[in-house]
């Protein structure tokens, strides 16, 4: 298993040991001891899943105050394009953003601690997102940045896109409060 640190502080690609033969193959997603010893200790309360179609974006979303939630993304089925925006006032990377392919066939995962707003786009016709968070989904504490936004200019390599109506009324993100501090 490979932790390979990304141009954001904290934020993570792990590559797993993928064990194929003429069944399939095995992985492990997520070994507790494994991770701890690569320095990643992480506590995990709630697991999401979402299906979503091909230009489908989701996000960009992240939770504040108590709230705050690490994320540990990966691909079930399908591929997408995932992303991580440093919102840390003060960070040298501030306002910088990292994206990989998580795909079902590089079983890649990203990690994102808190102070990092994630979204992802679906770049094949189907994709099945599973992500692991370190707190619980709290509706008064969750934030958006539009998905679109100029200053971000995020490449999210899709074309006919479907956003929701909640993502389509995320702020700015020059508007953003100073929820993290670096």
């Amino acid at each position: 298993m490979q932790f390979i640190k990304t141009k954001l502080d904290g934020v993570l690609i792990i590559e797993p040991d993928v064990f194929p033969d003429d069944r399939g193959y095995f992985f492990e997603s997520f070994s507790e001891k494994k991770y701890n010893e690569n320095g990643f200790e992480q506590y995990f309360v709630q697991d999401n899943i979402s299906k979503s179609k091909i230009g489908t974006i989701r996000g960009l979303h992240y939770q504040v105050g108590e709230s705050a939630q690490g994320k540990l993304c990966q691909v079930i089925l399908g591929k997408v394009l995932d992303a991580a925006v440093d919102i840390r006032f003060g960070s040298p990377t501030f306002g910088e953003y990292v994206t990989v392919e998580l795909t079902d066939e590089n079983h890649k995962q990203l990690w994102m601690p808190p102070g990092f707003a994630h979204g992802f786009s679906v770049l094949s016709e189907t994709a099945i997102f599973h992500y692991k968070c370190t707190n619980l989904y709290s509706k008064k504490d969750e934030r958006s940045i539009l998905f679109n936004d100029p200053d971000l200019n995020i490449n999210w390599q899709v074309k006919d896109i479907e956003v929701s109506e909640k993502d389509l009324k995320g702020i700015r993100f020059k508007d953003i409060e100073k929820d993290f501090i670096y």
